[in-house]
């Protein structure tokens, strides 16, 4: 048995210090309630690109859109710098795995891009994947550049396999299935927050891989948004003000709610897990073992980081 949560809350939008600090409490908070494993929202250090549907966002060359970009890609947080640095520490010091949703600004190459990235951090060994989202979804390519199969990995939680996936690539069969033939047990998928994305493929996963699947969800509002933003006031003009609205949840591997998605709520979104009814549900489906044809179907993963340039220097 292993204890497993969802960090479902508010981000402080676009000030990674506090968010920081944020995600440290949080790390505290399910270290005292015996969490093995910890999952934060997509972005969640220091923000998702919430504007951009809600602002015109793909006017081009528009002077508030840029100064918005320029504002979102100030805020973002770089692998070595002092907030990883931080959240390390407290992971390293409290035992808890954790998966962190960031906005990470590109260092040396792609300094002027910003990557939706999935962090996983091992108590033990730190940092131990990076993955970039393979395909921003729709608005997001207005904001976020392409990643790259580097971070389709599982890493190891005491006898759980464990991998994950930022949002929509979530519906991508091929990432799915690389983290399934990797030895997947427990699938995390990040959200920005909401019950119309978690509702149906956080069943379908579970169902599909024959593992446990955690959506781990966030909470935004106009109330988050700085009043130094650039297109704070546009957003004050319009009708809504809430914009994402959790939908945390967890699903076994036969495919019923271990946790039902829980909404318009700020906490820790938790469950004890047993990895034997992984084991009991693959004696009829195993997708990436008696259930796959290696002789029919060939499946290849490139796993190499994709860097603009690589500089051979003597």
């Amino acid at each position: 048995m292993i204890k497993i949560a969802a960090a479902q809350a508010h981000p402080v939008w676009l000030d990674a210090a506090a968010t920081t600090k944020k995600v440290v409490s949080f790390l505290e908070e399910a270290a005292a309630e015996e969490v093995d494993l910890l999952a934060f929202p997509e972005t969640f250090l220091s923000g998702y690109p919430f504007w951009v549907e809600r602002t015109n966002g793909a006017r081009f060359n528009d002077d508030l859109q840029k100064a918005a970009y320029a504002h979102y890609l100030e805020a973002a947080v770089e692998l070595a710098g002092p907030e990883l640095a931080e959240i390390v520490d407290a992971v390293r010091d409290l035992g808890v795995f954790t998966y962190l949703g960031i906005t990470e600004r590109g260092s040396g190459t792609a300094r002027g891009t910003v990557f939706c990235t999935l962090v996983a951090i091992d108590p033990t060994h730190g940092i131990v994947s990076r993955h970039r989202k393979l395909v921003p979804t729709y608005e997001e390519r207005l904001v976020w550049g392409h990643g790259d199969g580097h971070g389709l990995r599982v890493h190891q939680l005491g006898d759980t396999n464990v991998g994950g996936l930022n949002c929509w690539e979530n519906w991508m069969p091929q990432a799915r299935h690389a983290l399934y033939s990797a030895g997947e047990d427990l699938h995390i998928s990040v959200w920005p927050g909401s019950l119309r994305l978690t509702r149906d493929i956080t069943r379908f996963i579970a169902l599909e891989g024959r593992v446990y699947s955690l959506a781990a969800c966030g909470l935004l509002s106009l109330e988050d948004v700085p009043a130094d933003f650039p297109l704070r006031d546009v957003l004050e003009e319009q009708e809504s003000d809430v914009y994402y609205n959790g939908g945390s949840a967890i699903a076994a591997p036969d495919g019923s709610w271990v946790v039902e998605p829980v909404e318009n709520r700020e906490g820790l979104v938790m469950a004890e897990i047993d990895l034997q009814l992984v084991r009991r549900e693959r004696q009829n489906f195993d997708p990436s073992g008696h259930y796959s044809r290696p002789d029919v179907f060939e499946v290849q993963i490139d796993r190499r980081r994709r860097r603009s340039a690589t500089f051979l220097d003597e």
